[in-house]
C-alpha cells in the first residue's frame, strides 16, 4: 500500500511540450505510481502514490517540468486511493487521454 497519495494540478505552458512523457518517465524512474493526463484548459493533472520522499521528489520535479516547459503554478492536494484506479490496467504509472 502506498504510503502517501497526491493529486497535483499543473499550470502554465505545459502541455505540447512532452510534460506527459516526461512525468511518466520521472515516476518511473523514482518508483512513483499513479497517473498523468492533459486536461482541456491547458493544465496537466496527475496523481502520485508511493514513499513519502519518492512522492515529494516528483512533486518537487513538477515545478520545473521537462526543458521547453514554463510552469507558472503547481497545486498540490490529497486524494483518496480511489483515484488511483483511472491507470490502465496492469500498468503501475499510465499516460491517460485529455479530459
Amino acid at each position: 500500500m502506498p504510503s502517501i497519495i497526491r493529486h497535483v494540478m499543473v499550470m502554465g505552458r505545459v502541455q505540447g511540450v512532452g510534460y506527459r512523457a516526461w512525468t511518466g518517465d520521472q515516476a518511473i524512474l523514482l518508483g512513483v505510481q499513479g497517473w498523468v493526463r492533459n486536461r482541456s484548459d491547458g493544465s496537466v493533472e496527475a496523481v502520485f502514490a508511493g514513499p513519502q520522499d519518492a512522492v515529494m521528489q516528483m512533486i518537487e520535479m513538477c515545478h520545473r517540468g521537462p526543458p521547453p516547459a514554463h510552469v507558472k503554478s503547481v497545486v498540490v492536494s490529497d486524494v483518496m486511493p480511489d483515484m488511483l484506479k483511472l491507470r490502465v490496467g496492469g500498468e503501475t504509472f499510465s499516460q491517460l487521454g485529455t479530459v
